[in-house]
């Protein structure tokens, strides 16, 4: 079981940047691919972007290419998602999430989101 915590979240104006880590716990974390969602208030849960066991392969929603950028630092247990050209849409809280079993992109973005293991969340609002 890998255990998450995710921190970098705050305020931002429009345009601005963040960038949001996800500390993992667990002898295995280094072997399975990571990935980040978001929730922004009453909607769903939707997937931003994924990371694959050894961080060479990077997959990302439509909304976040050339924005955002998805990262890992496996000695460190450390994903990061650096966060550019903030939008108010970009509002929500903010998931780190874990393969249980695989090691590639697709363990994450064709996962069961009950398959996965989760974060806490860190809260990003974009906002004048």
């Amino acid at each position: 079981q890998v255990l998450l915590v995710e921190s970098g979240g705050g305020l931002v104006q429009p345009g601005g940047s963040l960038r949001l880590s996800c500390k993992a716990s667990g002898s295995t974390y280094s072997t399975y691919a990571l990935g980040w969602f978001r929730q922004a208030p009453g909607k769903e849960r939707e997937f931003v972007a994924a990371i694959n066991w050894s961080g060479h392969a990077t997959y990302y929603a439509d909304s976040a290419k050339g924005r955002f950028t998805c990262s890992r630092d496996n000695a460190k247990n450390m994903v990061y998602l650096e966060l550019n050209f903030l939008k108010p849409e970009d509002t929500a809280v903010y998931y780190c999430a874990a393969s249980r079993t695989g090691q590639a992109i697709g363990d994450i973005v064709q996962a069961p989101r009950d398959s996965l293991n989760w974060g806490q969340g860190t809260q990003v609002t974009v906002s004048a």
